[in-house]
């Protein structure tokens, strides 16, 4: 049996890790788009480093396009088995993969155009909306902390990963040449004590660890401290200056966090009496299903339920599907709030309010998760006296603020507690992915000081053998 590493590999996107039997059959964790690397992004994309057609199973971690992104594409390319993975996962995947086909298709009408100027062949998206379509009817879903069984020689168990709603930490159970090999993929791990979520759920012993290390060398301020570094932003910028306070936020996760943050200021009756948007139809409706899985929320949130129905809305909030309504707000001179994607301000109608604002004083814009270091926000967040945005130069005039606790990844503390329940003398190896690579060798050093024996940091491709 061997695993192999296709993407978040030594880097914190794509996610993609194929493992392999000696009869050939072929399991899949995660199918997931690479992101924000800028130049490199499409070439990333456009090559599996394996064939799509020998592919058994797809299991799904969680519904992030870093993760789920390329499932369209691996079916156009000819995979035709079942993908695995949560009711509430299924139904976010819907939404994000029906987005991502009309942005591909949309990108490539842009640059079909300027092609055709200059006389240079057209190009064709990585998919389209009906092949996003088509991945639709391989989904199957299964609940968490139930064991199921794929066929004779896979089993599966899926416990909350605490990260986003539906997200699991997967762990199988395979049969081959009459052993079992047991193997965890964390997916993406969430923090203990989140704002909405439960926390991620302890699991079974493992013999292979498959484990994300965003934030493997760092450790992350008191969630309970986001709402409070909010209100001040809004203050600051909205009530004492007069501006506009610009906040990319993934339509996934942070935006209901956002929304969460700032109904808690209503009930507590010191929300800023300004307008508040969500500028983003994709946001809208996630926002919309999030509502649909109440039973997922921690129990801060059921006990904030019983006195509100809806705690992710408040007076004075817009949500915005309509690119006239959106446009109009860069006319506007009122103070407000602009909560929009995407979250790494790389592309989306927050790249516009960027762009609109960001050479007024009287502004802040407000990253409030992960960027790449190659995308706007990450661009943003060295303080540059110039940016290019939509290959213009843009002075910063306006405030680049930063707000770190309210990250969906759990830090090396968290993992480590995620960990806990294993006994790391019965680990034969830790394969750390989604993360950078220094970050990941400062992770592998702690955790070769708890015990665990050999941590590995796999390259792109990098094919490893799990001996017995």
């Amino acid at each position: 049996m061997k695993i192999s590493f296709h993407g978040a590999a030594r880097t914190v996107t794509g996610s993609k890790h194929l493992i392999s039997f000696t009869n050939s059959k072929k399991i899949l964790l995660d199918c997931g788009m690479f992101q924000g690397m800028g130049a490199e992004t499409l070439t990333y994309n456009q090559t599996f480093g394996f064939d799509p057609k020998e592919i058994d199973y797809v299991i799904l971690s969680h519904a992030h396009i870093d993760h789920s992104g390329l499932l369209p594409k691996l079916v156009k390319e000819g995979f035709s088995g079942p993908i695995f993975c949560t009711e509430a996962t299924f139904s976010l995947a819907k939404i994000l993969l029906l987005d991502s086909a009309h942005i591909q298709e949309a990108d490539v009408q842009y640059a079909n155009k300027i092609k055709n100027l200059k006389g240079k062949p057209s190009v064709k998206p990585l998919y389209t909306e009906q092949d996003a379509y088509n991945v639709f009817p391989l989904f199957h879903t299964i609940k968490y902390n139930e064991w199921f069984s794929i066929d004779d020689s896979i089993e599966l168990l899926f416990t909350d990963a605490g990260h986003i709603i539906g997200s699991a930490c997967v762990h199988l159970v395979l049969k081959e040449n009459n052993q079992k090999t047991r193997i965890t993929f964390s997916g993406d791990l969430g923090r203990y004590s989140r704002t909405l979520l439960k926390s991620p759920e302890p699991f079974p012993q493992a013999d292979y660890i498959i484990l994300e290390s965003t934030y493997g060398n760092q450790l992350h301020p008191p969630a309970e401290t986001a709402t409070e570094s909010l209100f001040e932003e809004i203050e600051r910028t909205c009530i004492q200056k007069g501006g506009k306070l610009i906040i990319p936020a993934f339509s996934l996760g942070r935006t209901q966090e956002l929304l969460y943050a700032l109904n808690q200021l209503q009930l507590e009756r010191r929300l800023p009496p300004v307008s508040y948007y969500v500028d983003s139809p994709m946001s809208v409706a996630i926002t919309q299903t999030f509502k649909a899985y109440p039973h997922l929320f921690n129990s801060r949130v059921q006990d904030v339920l019983k006195k509100d129905d809806d705690p992710f809305d408040f007076p004075r909030l817009t949500m915005i599907k309509e690119v006239e309504v959106s446009k109009a707000l860069n006319f506007s001179k009122d103070p407000c709030v602009i909560i929009s994607a995407s979250g790494m301000a790389e592309a989306g109608r927050v790249k516009h309010h960027i762009a609109n604002n960001i050479e007024d004083a009287k502004n802040t814009i407000l990253l409030v998760g992960y960027c790449e270091p190659n995308s706007l926000g990450g661009r943003l967040k060295l303080m540059p006296e110039e940016v290019g945005i939509f290959g213009q130069p843009f002075k910063v005039r306006a405030d680049i603020k930063e707000i770190k606790n309210l990250s969906a990844h759990g830090d090396y503390q968290d993992m480590s507690n995620w960990l806990s329940c294993q006994n790391p003398k019965e680990v034969k190896q830790v394969f750390l992915v989604h993360g950078e690579y220094d970050v990941q060798q400062e992770f592998a050093n702690k955790l070769i000081k708890k015990g665990f024996t050999d941590v590995q940091i796999p390259s792109i491709h990098q094919e490893i053998g799990l001996g017995h």
